[in-house]
């Protein structure tokens, strides 16, 4: 019997991918005198803005005896750690004083750095990029520039509305995405009244092809067993109206709606916060329903319904996955996720051999469940 025709088992590694971008915080969060703490890829950040605005992140470890930075002061322009009082550049990390140092002691302080990210602002949420961490002990040195500016949410009119949401899941970023991606749990997980139930599922055929560092599932009309899609039918008096659905590593899901001169985007993610924990945060933009009274409100409860129905299935879900049980991916409604557990080894074995990354998705495939 052909092995491609049984389950095939799956134990998500929980390797976290360096050398990408993930979102941090939201920028409401980050602001004044006071640092903000976060954690990307169980890397300790220090998070602040500096007097024009700018948003910047640095190691929050000072490299003299290790106290977190952002314990210190901010005067907007340098960071002081609150045990020596040591300061550093609060973009660069470089370090502008040591108090202690007498004025025949010839320390070169400006060869001494706190670990610094690139760092970017985009649809109101704050991106830190996270390279290759450093052999240990080594310590750090100036941070070069990210090769590729940080993702942001597709936008397709100058006039817009965009509202995000976040929450934390109890589990690795494999099974964080693996259930972003996943095509079935909708009848049994997404049920309301006003959107679907369980008995309107049905079988769905849809077009998958490869595109760089992940996949598309090609522009198709919505399923017609959700009230919103009709809906937004009668609203928009479009002729069609097509979903777009894309992952791209290492854990980014754009989808795109449009139907006429309307549309709907969306940039989901789901960060690696430590092996076992992992956040999920959704921006959305859209032109649709701008002019309808409560038109933003009923689309971000709509999404915040949808987000806490998946916060809650995975918590139940690491009740079971603290046995480390053997899992099993199958065809048709699993190969996404197949097609991830792929794309990630082959970037892996790309950056390990220095030669091109293989692409698990040959070319364009249908694939076809029911849901």
């Amino acid at each position: 019997m052909n092995d491609i025709s049984l389950p095939q088992r799956e134990t998500p590694d929980s390797l976290m991918l360096y050398g990408f971008w993930y979102r941090a915080l939201p920028g409401r969060q980050v602001g004044g005198s006071q640092l903000q703490k976060a954690t990307l890829l169980e890397t300790p950040l220090a998070l602040g803005r500096d007097r024009q605005g700018r948003p910047f992140a640095l190691h929050d470890a000072c490299p003299h005896r290790g106290m977190p930075l952002s314990h210190g002061l901010f005067d907007g322009d340098q960071v002081e750690c609150s045990y020596h009082g040591w300061r550093f550049d609060g973009h660069t990390g470089q370090c502008r004083l040591i108090p202690s140092l007498t004025a025949d002691q010839k320390l070169k302080i400006d060869r001494i750095y706190a670990g610094s990210y690139p760092c970017e602002e985009h649809d109101d949420f704050i991106w830190v990029f996270i390279p290759e961490p450093a052999v240990p002990g080594a310590g750090f040195s100036r941070a070069t520039d990210a090769p590729m500016p940080a993702p942001r949410v597709p936008t397709f009119s100058e006039k817009y509305k965009l509202a995000y949401l976040t929450a934390d899941l109890p589990c690795s970023v494999d099974h964080g995405i693996i259930g972003l991606m996943d095509p079935a749990h909708g009848p049994f997980v997404h049920q309301a009244w006003w959107w679907r139930s369980r008995d309107s599922i049905h079988e769905k055929q849809k077009n998958f092809e490869p595109i760089p560092n992940g996949f598309r599932m090609s522009a198709h009309t919505p399923s017609s067993n959700s009230a919103p899609y009709k809906l937004l039918r009668l609203y928009a008096d479009a002729e069609s109206i097509t979903t777009t659905i894309d992952f791209v590593l290492p854990n980014l899901r754009l989808e795109t709606i449009r139907a006429g001169k309307y549309w709907f985007s969306s940039l989901t993610t789901v960060t690696p916060i430590t092996r076992s924990q992992c956040r999920i945060d959704v921006v959305a933009a859209w032109n649709i329903f701008r002019w309808v009274p409560l038109g933003p409100q009923l689309l971000k409860f709509v999404f915040a319904k949808f987000v806490e129905q998946d916060r809650q299935t995975m918590e139940q879900q690491s009740e079971g996955l603290k046995h480390d049980p053997h899992l099993m991916l199958i065809d048709d409604a699993d190969r996404p996720a197949k097609w991830y557990f792929g794309l990630k080894a082959a970037h892996l074995e790309a950056k390990r051999t220095g030669g091109e990354m293989r692409h698990p998705l040959a070319g364009p495939v249908t694939l076809k469940w029911r849901s």
